[in-house]
């Protein structure tokens, strides 16, 4: 599968089930946080994603969340949701998902990266060899470079749908 394609799609993190991961052989799912977890920048959780967690850890998955932001920004958030973090990770670098692996003692195949942007969450996993979902953004942001990316995205998101079929 090429390295710029998601493996799976959902509109929202909220919309996977402990099934979907499960049926997977997944054990260990690896969150991004701007735009996934949270609107970015954003230190409150978005709706239905505390709960979420809460369903998730009860089925037995282990859950991180991997970011490329500064541990100023994760750590508060992070501790909201009682959720170990990997801040600075350096996507699509695969040194935090590494991280995440070892600290799990999984291998690459029993885990997840769900993330809302195809050119660092997406890549990295894909080229980790993790189970990569892309989720839709929260709301766009207004920056030139976030505006260019999302543009650059968007031909992958159809030749996935057009492959797949998805939410997004």
């Amino acid at each position: 599968m090429p390295v710029f394609l998601p493996k799976e799609m959902a509109k929202h993190i909220t919309d996977l089930s402990p099934e979907f991961f499960k049926s997977r052989g997944i054990e260990a799912v690896v969150l991004d946080v701007d735009n996934t977890l949270t609107t970015h920048g954003n230190p409150v959780p978005a709706e239905g994603v505390p709960e979420w967690i809460g369903r998730m850890k009860d089925a037995g998955l282990e859950l991180t969340i991997l970011s490329n932001n500064y541990r100023e920004r994760v750590e508060p958030f992070a501790r909201k949701l009682g959720l170990d973090f990997i801040s600075m990770a350096c996507k699509p670098l695969t040194f935090g998902l590494t991280r995440a692996c070892r600290r799990y003692r999984l291998k690459p195949r029993q885990v997840c990266l769900i993330g809302d942007q195809i050119f660092t969450d997406i890549v990295g996993g894909n080229l980790k060899g993790v189970l990569t979902v892309l989720v839709e953004p929260y709301e766009l942001e207004h920056k030139w470079s976030f505006r260019l990316k999302r543009r650059l995205e968007r031909p992958i998101i159809r030749r996935y749908r057009k492959k797949k079929g998805g939410s997004l």
